[in-house]
């Protein structure tokens, strides 16, 4: 029998998670090790969702979330438990900034960055662990969710493969999305629908671009790497190198809407230009340009995002109690702290699976 009594069958769990980025892998995790039968259902060929790491030939760089921050109990208390080492970020030497209309100016250290790790192979391998620690066969990929069903009994999930039942779900993916994207029976009440929609995505208007060099020459002239630029199109920049400088990077953020209709290369060589312009003929020729607009990644984002959408919504109250007592939202933009932090992420997915443990003890 399974933890509700409902006889065993192949199409049923405890708990369905939709998404197997931080929060929902968090979630998953503390219910498999609680007992109770999971299946992760994730729409992507990977885990992470916006933690997401690409191998170079001197080490990882990650192309979403990259930092954690003092005070950031949970992540530091996972990585020490899955063995994952971390580093500090680089901080040392001095920032530039560049207002419209005028060359960049030096300015005396570094008044942009503060304090914060980094996680040493990548900030998805916190995730890959997690996976790793589930059941076989408990995380699905490439399998997104359509419909979530309310029962007299518990959820009817449909995805690409076909149906889930099980007594409770997570929705771990951003509120807009899951509306937008997942079909609820029945609908969703007003205030949670509409509240839902409002959220911004964190991370969901943002181009991410990182430049990978055969090393970090800015280090080598007493510059931090990081940058405020008035004239763009990227607007912050960053130090992103790997621990003792390997591999050596500098990324750079951008609105995704100064790249509308415009493809990667072109995103790729306007960071290039930007980068020479900032820091001169040594940024010229690096060996690889990442791109991730996360405004066009299908499972992140909404096709149709709410133009009055805004982070004022993070941790929003509709979203602490579960539709229907059995659907329960888990992301970075429900934490009720920590919002659009790995932290943030880490606690929505355990407040989640509390819930559940609570209510189905």
């Amino acid at each position: 029998m399974t933890h509700d009594g409902s006889a065993d069958r192949p199409d049923h769990r405890d708990v369905v998670v939709i998404g197997a980025g931080t929060a929902g892998l968090a979630a998953a995790d503390l219910l498999s090790g609680a007992g109770r039968s999971v299946t992760v259902l994730e729409a992507r060929d990977r885990v992470g969702g916006r933690a997401h790491s690409v191998g170079t030939p001197h080490g990882p760089v990650d192309l979403g979330a990259s930092w954690f921050w003092p005070g950031e109990a949970r992540v530091r208390s996972l990585l020490e438990e899955l063995g994952i080492g971390t580093f500090a970020q680089h901080l040392a030497g001095d920032a530039l900034f560049e207002p419209v209309g005028s060359g960049p100016q030096r300015l005396a250290g570094n008044p942009i960055d503060v304090p914060s790790g980094r996680i040493v192979p990548g900030a998805q391998e916190m995730c890959r662990r997690l996976a790793g620690r589930l059941p076989a066969g408990a995380l699905r990929l490439e399998e997104p969710a359509s419909a979530v069903t309310l029962t007299g009994q518990g959820v009817r999930v449909e995805h690409r493969s076909g149906v889930l039942t099980a007594a409770d779900v997570v929705l771990a993916v951003p509120p807009p999305l899951a509306v937008e994207q997942i079909r609820f029976v029945p609908a969703l009440p007003e205030g949670v629908r509409s509240g839902a929609e409002s959220i911004a995505v964190w991370m969901g208007s943002t181009v991410k671009a990182v430049a990978v060099f055969e090393r970090p020459f800015w280090r080598a002239v007493g510059m931090s790497g990081s940058a405020i630029s008035h004239q763009g199109p990227f607007q912050e920049l960053h130090d992103l190198c790997g621990p003792g400088g390997a591999p050596a990077a500098l990324f750079g953020f951008a609105p995704a809407d100064r790249f509308a209709g415009v493809g990667t290369p072109e995103v790729a060589a306007a960071f290039g230009a930007q980068l020479v312009r900032l820091f001169g003929p040594a940024a010229e020729d690096p060996l690889h340009v990442h791109v991730t607009d996360w405004s066009r990644e299908r499972f992140t984002t909404p096709r149709a995002p709410a133009r009055h959408a805004t982070s004022a919504g993070f941790g929003a109250p509709e979203l602490q109690v579960p539709v229907g007592g059995r659907i329960h939202w888990a992301s970075t933009e429900s934490a009720t702290t920590h919002a659009g932090h790995l932290e943030g992420a880490l606690g929505a997915g355990t407040a989640a699976a509390r819930a559940i443990l609570r209510a189905r003890a």
